[in-house]
């Protein structure tokens, strides 16, 4: 593996590159594990290194949607606006457990809380519904990237929020028209939002957001969506 200098970056993220993710085959079949860090490497990723991730969408009672904005000290997208959390699950058994994909969703309930400060007993595994998975890849910048297969997380709940400023710099609730402006501000250059997010609104998230009482037509476990 590269030999990267990590040492202008921030700490705390620095000793988030040793948690040890889930390498994946591009039908989400485990293979094996990695560091954080050799994962998001674009040397690595373009040898083909693939990992499992999910992406958290929250919405309050009021069907509007928790949006955070990265902080600096994130390693890859700083600054982004981006969904509610989004993560990886780490190689350990409660995480990699696969049936109804509950490893994925106790790791979304450790991120909520870690990120966002929701407390664990406000958000169990059961209250996050598993709707589709997606494969993409993106750059974040010369040295570190994406390569993941990202499981969409819908939950629809008011919660506790304490944000972790080393993980968010600022969040939001938006309405859908709040969101449309988003993407018209990042689109004129005005804001940057992660790529991952850019996927999800463009292909999925409006018709979704119609339908939250209603979510089990879009569930889909079968198929990646390769985008």
């Amino acid at each position: 593996m590269p030999e990267i200098n990590i040492n202008h970056l921030d700490k705390q993220q620095v000793q988030l590159l040793a948690e040890m993710c889930i390498l994946i085959d591009e039908n989400d079949n485990k293979i094996g594990a990695d560091t954080k860090k050799n994962c998001h490497l674009n040397e690595n990723i373009e040898k083909g290194l693939l990992h499992r991730a999910f992406s958290v969408f929250l919405f309050n009672t009021e069907n509007k949607l928790l949006i955070q904005q990265r902080s600096d000290a994130k390693i890859t997208f700083p600054g982004c606006f981006t969904n509610t959390c989004c993560s990886h699950p780490l190689n350990n058994p409660s995480e990699l457990e696969e049936n109804e994909a509950i490893g994925v969703r106790r790791a979304a309930q450790r991120r909520l809380k870690a990120e966002l400060g929701i407390p664990l007993e406000e958000v169990s595994p059961e209250e996050i519904d598993y709707i589709t998975r997606f494969h993409y890849k993106a750059q974040s910048d010369g040295i570190w990237g994406e390569n993941e297969i990202d499981y969409i997380l819908f939950v629809r709940k008011n919660v506790t929020l304490n944000p972790d400023p080393n993980e968010i710099k600022s969040y939001h609730y938006m309405s859908k028209e709040e969101i449309k402006e988003l993407m018209g501000k990042a689109a004129r250059g005005e804001v940057k939002i992660t790529p991952w997010f850019k996927i999800i609104v463009e292909t999925f998230l409006f018709k979704w957001w119609d339908n939250l009482d209603h979510l089990s037509q879009f569930v889909d476990h079968e198929k990646i969506h390769r985008l």
